[in-house]
């Protein structure tokens, strides 16, 4: 896949995939929209002091990062395990173009930025005492035969269902919510309403919430 480097809306960038006209935030603000789905209607929903954290789509590693402030934020109220899986890896040099350092007042942020993609995939990387990731190269669908503890909050941040429609069907979302403890949050920036159907039949009360910038509405669903 054949990637250009984009600005958004908010001033913080993204890529685009040539080709499919696909990209991997929101053209009207990535770091807006990364915030207002993951941490506003995700993260912040939850009152649990360890949280497991799942990310379908490590991508640019932006949502990461804005997890990681959040917990800085918060003088670390929360331990977190975070486990991002990501199929098709961005190269370093792409990482460094996306300049996320600039968007993080924080010095700990500003390098983690590019560190967490130097890191390698599959071992445990501590990035605070109470912060830990776990990048995992795999197909989505494979993390069904992937050891993981209950998993609290998913960040369920696939390519849209116009390029990619299976990650969007009912299987993967049965695989993610067979890896979710009663109670766990799924969090999404889709209000598709298919995808609303699919997980009220797997036994999660769906909600509809406002999107973020340049979308009307999001999807929050909680595992019953």
């Amino acid at each position: 896949m054949k990637r250009e480097l984009i600005s958004t809306s908010d001033g913080s960038k993204t890529l685009l995939i040539n080709g499919l006209e696909e990209t991997y935030h929101s053209k009207h603000g990535a770091l807006q929209e990364a915030v207002h789905v993951f941490i506003k209607n995700g993260l912040n929903l939850l009152n649990d002091y360890e949280i497991n954290i799942l990310e379908l789509g490590f991508g640019t590693g932006l949502n990461v990062l804005v997890t990681f402030d959040e917990y800085l934020r918060n003088d670390k109220n929360h331990k977190i395990n975070y486990f991002g899986v990501e199929k098709y890896p961005i190269f370093l040099q792409e990482a460094a173009e996306l300049s996320y350092s600039e968007l993080f007042p924080d010095p700990i942020i500003k390098n983690l930025s590019l560190e967490i993609h130097k890191k390698e995939w599959e071992k445990s990387l501590e990035l605070d005492v109470n912060f830990h990731l776990k990048k995992i190269k795999e197909d989505f669908f494979k993390i069904k035969d992937i050891s993981l503890p209950p998993i609290d909050l998913v960040y369920f941040d696939c390519f849209g269902a116009r390029v990619q429609p299976d990650l969007w069907e009912k299987e993967l979302f049965e695989i993610v919510a067979s890896k979710m403890k009663t109670g766990g949050l799924l969090t999404t920036y889709s209000s598709k309403g298919s995808v609303r159907r699919i997980l009220i039949e797997l036994g999660f009360e769906v909600e509809k919430k406002q999107g973020p910038p340049g979308k009307r509405e999001m999807i929050n669903a909680w595992k019953k």
